[in-house]
């Protein structure tokens, strides 16, 4: 008996030797196989360019996840590499402060609506705990209530001691709050999306208590007119600070991000990912007020300016204003999601493409809600056999080509018959992959 070998079976065979050494196999959960269409989806690169990347097996992807869209310019971008080797020359990490610490923050602060001071860390999560340390530091109070995903820190996922106020499950599912002191449950509280009531009763059962209000503004859609404004009168009326989360609504909207697209300004603002194309960056920024008092309080990291990640902002900042990038944002995602719906519609599925400009996201529809999650996946799968890395939302890099539109538009539409098989009985036969599961659901659309 012959047994046929997978076209990622490197990948496979490296996946299996992780599980000996990496507990959970992978450091970046929303990389596990489990994510992904597994045993279909590669799970390991071997390298990187523009639009796209090339497996261990030598398969070539056309990628619209994009390190989770850390990468914003295209991968390996000759411009941002340029500066990140020859600032290497000059030396990656000095005993004494570097320039490009000002440099970096004097840009941030031109460029943010909410910026006036500017701290430094190397990644997303790390950004939010550092703001919510700033906030509680400033306001003199513990709790923070938030909606969304705010990385891994004890402050934030502590408030898996509590339940989701939308499902009554964990706010994040299927993680369990172990390793969590149990002492700090109640000091993060989370409040439903769009739900001004429920917030207001928040602050209501914990008057005086709350430090800040910590939210991603937006995702996939922009939020219900007014909303956010009524956050912020709601956070001053309690003496409380406002943070946007833009670790992951940063950069591609507008130069600004989010809140400038959205005209709200925060007290406070994270940013990771996007702002430096790959390499390891994160900031916290606010006002004077909010900021100011981070000068009396322990936070420090002898990593935080070291001088790749700043070589690396600074010069992605500057290209993405020298390459238009909110325009050229606005034309590939519309382009994207129109080319989507022409392929759903040339095949006559029922299906939408939806969301803004940044991030267009195909929504099938399905006759019973048990086999949204086995259709994504086996979408999922049939993309990945057809060269194209996705799951059912595009996030384009500024590399991203017409020609990588036509590529994906194609194969969205040979997905989409074969997903029409499956719905029309043929699933259990066409799903070959495990269905992909959430690492964590995040209380925002």
């Amino acid at each position: 008996m012959t047994t046929t070998k997978s076209r990622v079976q490197a990948s496979l065979d490296l996946y299996d030797r992780a599980e000996e050494v990496i507990p959970g196999k992978t450091q970046l959960i929303s990389r596990r196989a489990s994510s992904f269409a597994h045993p279909i989806s590669p799970i390991y690169a071997d390298h990187a360019k523009g639009s796209r990347f090339v497996d261990v097996d030598g398969n070539e992807y056309i990628d619209w996840v994009n390190a989770v869209t850390a990468i914003i310019l295209g991968h390996a971008d000759d411009v941002v590499d340029g500066a990140v080797k020859e600032q290497i020359e000059k030396g990656s990490l000095f005993t004494l402060n570097s320039p490009l610490e000002i440099e970096l923050a004097e840009l941030l602060i031109d460029i943010i609506p909410s910026a006036e001071m500017v701290r430094y860390t190397k990644g997303g999560g790390e950004s939010c705990a550092v703001a919510v340390r700033i906030a509680r530091g400033t306001t003199g109070k513990d709790k923070i209530l938030f909606s969304g995903y705010h990385g891994w820190h004890d402050w934030y996922q502590s408030a898996n001691y509590l339940v989701d106020p939308v499902s009554g499950e964990f706010p994040f599912a299927g993680i369990e709050p172990t390793g969590v002191p149990k002492a700090l449950a109640g000091t993060a509280i989370p409040f439903i999306y769009e739900d001004i009531e429920n917030l207001s009763q928040l602050f209501e059962e914990n008057k005086g208590e709350v430090a800040a209000v910590m939210m991603e503004p937006m995702r996939s859609e922009r939020p219900k007119e007014g909303y956010l404004e009524a956050v912020k009168e709601l956070c001053h009326a309690n003496d409380a600070l406002l943070i946007f989360d833009e670790v992951s609504s940063g950069w591609r909207i507008s130069l600004g991000s989010a809140q400038e697209w959205l005209g709200i300004t925060p007290d406070m603002s994270v940013f990771a990912k996007a702002m430096s194309n790959g390499y390891p960056m994160g900031c916290v920024v606010g006002s004077r007020e909010a900021m100011g008092p981070a000068d009396r309080m322990f936070i420090s990291s002898s990593y935080w300016s070291d001088n790749i990640g700043l070589a690396a902002s600074v010069t992605t900042i500057n290209e993405l204003k020298r390459r238009n990038s909110t325009e050229f944002f606005k034309e590939i995602g519309e382009k994207m999601a129109a080319a989507l719906q022409d392929a759903v519609d040339s095949v006559g599925i029922s299906a939408q493409v939806t969301g803004i400009h940044t991030a267009p996201t195909l929504s099938i529809e399905v006759p019973d809600p048990a086999m949204k999650k086995p259709i994504d996946t086996l979408f999922i799968q049939e993309m990945a056999k057809r060269g194209v890395f996705a799951p059912t939302s595009f996030k384009a890099t500024m590399a991203h080509t017409d020609e990588d539109i036509a590529l994906t538009a194609e194969a969205a539409a040979d997905s989409m018959r074969v997903i029409m098989r499956a719905l029309e009985g043929e699933l259990d036969t066409l799903l070959e992959a495990e269905i992909g599961r959430e690492p964590f659901r995040r209380i925002v659309r």
